[in-house]
């Protein structure tokens, strides 16, 4: 869905956004893994094999609907969308997931990450994209919202992590 790359610098930092490949999963591994470990961003403690990884982003590679960001030859942070439900109505929705690598966040990235996982989905004919966010993640509430993402509703405790309860808020973004 990307015709081309997409090339910035803030902060002095270049960042290329492109299509993910293959040999990325590594990469993208080390990212959710670090998410998994230290955050509520994803809602499980275990951590992902270099096979599990390597079979999940397959599928978004497949699809056309997996990007990673790259800074000074590394990847930076990765974004996906994918079905938000298994069932044939819900085909035309998408959930998007983006993920900057730790000490890198503030520099852009998600945004550019989010920029082409938008156009992604709107090229491909998707009609909506949502985002499921911890909902006390205010960066990342924030960032959706800056992409014109509208509140959809918030679940209160229907998850757990690190022995709390956790809320999900749910964003969309029509896209058509």
């Amino acid at each position: 869905m990307l015709d081309m790359d997409l090339i910035y610098e803030k902060s002095g930092v270049a960042v290329t956004v492109r299509k993910a490949r293959l040999h990325d999963a590594e990469a993208v591994r080390g990212i959710r893994n670090h998410a998994i470990e230290h955050s509520t961003a994803l809602w499980t403690t275990r951590t992902q094999t270099s096979a599990e990884a390597a079979a999940w982003l397959t599928t978004h590679l497949n699809r056309g609907s997996a990007f990673v960001a790259e800074a000074d030859g590394e990847v930076a942070g990765f974004a996906v969308y994918g079905p938000w439900k298994d069932f044939d109505g819900f085909c035309h929705t998408v959930e998007n997931s983006v993920y900057v690598r730790e000490g890198l966040h503030g520099l852009g990235i998600g945004s550019a990450l989010l920029t082409v996982l938008i156009s992604g989905a709107r090229k491909a004919g998707h009609h909506v994209v949502i985002a499921g966010i911890e909902g006390s993640n205010t960066a990342s509430l924030r960032l959706h919202e800056r992409f014109g993402f509208q509140h959809a509703g918030t679940v209160r405790e229907v998850g757990t992590k690190f022995g709390r309860w956790l809320d999900l808020t749910l964003m969309r973004l029509p896209l058509s």
